[in-house]
């Protein structure tokens, strides 16, 4: 079963959790001092926030799933529609390790469809605080090194979230 995911750049973590946790009358699934999850069942919906130096409002949206055939399944959705992707196996990114496919819609909005593997107890793998992040919008299927722009973490291949 698939899981809808929306992820938003707060500025302040804290009230961010606040509203939000009475918005969804629970506490988050995850909560970190850089980043919080809601993993919700009524809706089915996988809400993140992070306070990482993104500008504050939407980062992007995605569909979590729960195999990886059902991942397969996303990424022929992406093919049949002639859509450049980016695919990021073994992405390491918002304290889990996941395999990606990353596109954009037609206005230029991320979407992200993943199947998380296990947890990690960092952010991402490196030391840049900004490995982690959307690809750009003119990102190919066989650009996966285009992931973050030079401006966004300096270097090819970085995990994004």
């Amino acid at each position: 079963m698939k899981r809808f995911h929306v992820h938003i750049s707060v500025p302040a973590l804290d009230d961010a959790v606040r509203f939000y946790s009475g918005l969804f009358g629970i506490g988050p699934t995850v909560y970190k001092p850089d980043y919080a999850k809601w993993m919700m069942d009524d809706p089915r919906v996988n809400f993140a926030i992070s306070q990482r130096g993104a500008a504050p409002g939407l980062n992007h949206l995605g569909v979590q799933v729960e195999s990886d055939e059902e991942l397969h399944e996303m990424q022929k959705r992406l093919e049949s529609m002639d859509a450049d992707y980016v695919a990021e196996p073994g992405a390491a990114c918002c304290y889990a390790r996941s395999d990606k496919y990353w596109a954009h819609d037609p206005v230029g909005i991320a979407w992200e469809t993943y199947h998380t593997l296990d947890t990690i107890p960092m952010f991402n793998d490196g030391a840049d605080e900004h490995a982690c992040c959307v690809p750009a919008a003119d990102a190919k299927t066989t650009g996966a090194d285009a992931c973050c722009s030079a401006s966004a973490s300096g270097k090819a291949g970085s995990s994004c979230c």
